[in-house]
């Protein structure tokens, strides 16, 4: 069986009874990063062997991990933090899987997305995610333009070191609309902004943001 296993995008605490109970009992957590989900097996007394499955190996790592199922191994997937296979290379294992039968299971849980959306105060009747906007700035404007006439909550991560440069970007090409950016959800400095992107964008420049971000906007 192939366990897909949330784990907490912050909180420690914020892991399922289950979750835990399926961590202890595979032979197997595939991981994105050993080191970090390490810091979880630890404090929960967890002993199961850990390997790597992230964004460079996942091809090859796929088809080791799918021969171990169809050897009767039970695997986990966990990424790094919220729900495997969101905005992550978890798919790609989880597809192969279904194409080569095996059986598969989730232990839902926290998903920052979700957590972000209800901390928002945005419609959330219907709404759209879409990952990580394309590094560079052009991609970046050309996949907001496809925003203009969008009226669902749109939703998408964003690295610290780029949040300025989007928020640059979305003032320009969305005529710069209200906009929520969440960050440390869960952790101890959890932090929800709103406001029109050039003032985000000042806000920032004054103070350096830190953490990865949940940006959110509703144009409708």
């Amino acid at each position: 069986m192939l366990y897909i296993v949330s784990t907490p995008i912050g909180n420690l605490k914020d892991i399922t009874l289950r979750a835990i109970e399926t961590l202890k009992e595979v032979d197997l957590i595939a991981a994105e990063d050993t080191r970090h989900t390490r810091i979880l097996t630890k404090h929960y007394g967890i002993d199961t062997p850990l390997t790597s499955y992230f964004e460079h190996n996942k091809f090859k790592k796929a088809d080791y991990l799918v021969g171990k199922l169809k050897e009767g191994l039970d695997v986990a997937l966990v990424t790094d933090a919220g729900t495997p296979g969101i905005s992550d290379p978890g798919y790609r294992l989880i597809q192969l899987a279904r194409q080569q039968g095996v059986e598969i299971t989730v232990v839902p849980g926290a998903c920052a997305l979700v957590a972000a959306l209800c901390l928002s105060g945005l419609p959330s009747d219907s709404f759209i995610f879409t990952g990580f906007l394309p590094v560079k700035s052009g991609a970046r404007k050309r996949k907001l333009e496809t925003f203009k006439d969008e009226k669902r909550t749109i939703i998408f991560y964003e690295s610290p070191h780029r949040i300025i440069k989007t928020l640059k970007d979305i003032e320009e090409v969305l005529d710069n609309p209200q906009v929520v950016c969440a960050r440390e959800i869960t952790k101890k400095f959890e932090e929800v902004k709103r406001g029109h992107a050039a003032d985000l964008v000042l806000q920032f420049e004054e103070k350096k943001p830190k953490g990865e971000f949940v940006v959110l906007l509703n144009l409708g």
